[in-house]
């Protein structure tokens, strides 16, 4: 479980991690090597309360999907 408030968490089995390949300069490796992560969370089918659901959709506006899939990237660090 990973805690987000005191009284808020997350089970990690709901949170899918993908390599994917990053754009940009990569000198021999670019288009080779999965350089960037994505992350995927289903939100409407997650543990969380629904306030706190129906806050995220707000909050995450074109990161997430019409069915409810919240989807990060990171392709620098």
């Amino acid at each position: 479980m990973i805690q987000i408030t005191p009284s808020l968490f997350i089970d990690e089995s709901e949170l899918q991690f993908e390599y994917i390949r990053a754009s940009g300069p990569g000198g021999q490796n670019v288009n080779k090597v999965a350089t960037a992560v994505q992350l995927r969370f289903n939100v409407y089918a997650s543990s969380l309360p629904d306030t706190v659901k129906q806050r995220l959709a707000k909050l995450a506006g074109s990161k997430m999907t019409n069915d409810g899939i919240l989807i990060l990237e990171a392709k620098r660090y």
